[in-house]
């Protein structure tokens, strides 16, 4: 996926929602637990009550790999579903990876030609060569960890180091690695007030904004500093949405908070 159809799909849609598929056995409706893979029949009921409303889907791969095979198998039929049916949505694997070399090289194929992900998270703190090997893939994203939305962020993010805070030094490194038009950064709502300062070095970049709902973010503050006059932004919900009820309406019930954050966004796009 490009820069320009994801755009293109923000503006069609009037959302720039991204559902968190951060699955979990423990929380999803009892009845669904009685199907071969409650996983996937949990994924595919969501994906088809909100599709409408969303530009992104993001897996945390997490949820997957504390399942074992069967957890691997039901993240690949997820990927294939959505693929195939919604292949306009952009798909994120929240994996965090952040190895160097050959391994980050290994890493960017499981997920961008195994699995097909247009995007995957990646932490920087190994530098340039855990980053490049995944820019090398054209048409996808890496989305770098720059400002999290957890309260241990500052116990190195926002340190100064040489008068400058960590995690501006590493949105302004980011920046001269080659292919650096493919990344995006991710930045937590719960951290709005940094936005400005953010704009000021990565103007055009996408965001990756988790944390607005049960985290606390405000959606008003994060459009207000985030965002630009090609949105720029991806807002990403999870809990709020994927567990609004326990019931057989869950998806219903998903549908409507995700179109309640839809009607949300499509206010702020109508500020720009």
């Amino acid at each position: 996926m490009s820069t320009d159809e994801l755009i293109s799909q923000i503006r069609k849609k009037n959302s720039f929602l991204c559902i968190g598929l951060d699955t979990d056995l423990s929380k999803i409706p009892p009845h669904l637990l009685e199907e071969a893979d409650p996983i996937f029949s949990f994924n595919k009921a969501i994906v088809d009550a909100t599709h409408h409303l969303c530009v992104a889907y993001k897996p945390n791969t997490a949820f997957y790999e504390a399942c074992g095979i069967k957890g691997w198998e039901a993240l690949a039929q997820t990927m294939e579903y959505i693929n195939t049916k919604y292949p306009e949505i952009l798909t994120i694997a929240d994996a965090k990876r952040g190895d160097i070399g050959n391994t980050a090289t290994q890493y960017a194929r499981a997920f961008f030609e195994d699995l097909s992900f247009d995007a995957i998270t990646v932490a920087p703190y190994m530098g340039r060569d855990s980053v490049e090997p995944f820019l090398k893939f054209s048409d996808k994203f890496t989305i770098l960890l720059a400002l999290t939305s957890n309260p241990g962020a500052f116990d190195f993010q926002t340190k100064r180091i040489e008068g400058k805070e960590l995690y501006k030094q590493v949105l302004e490194t980011a920046l001269t690695y080659e292919n650096s038009e493919q990344l995006m950064f991710v930045v937590g709502a719960t951290k709005a007030e940094y936005l400005k300062q953010i704009r000021a070095i990565v103007p055009n970049n996408f965001l990756l904004v988790p944390g607005v709902g049960a985290q606390g973010g405000s959606l008003v503050e994060v459009c207000r500093y985030g965002l630009t006059k090609d949105i720029g932004l991806l807002i990403n919900s999870s809990r709020g949405i994927l567990y609004a009820s326990k019931g057989k309406d869950f998806a219903a019930a998903a549908r409507e908070q995700a179109l309640q954050l839809q009607k949300a966004m499509a206010v702020e796009m109508d500020k720009i």
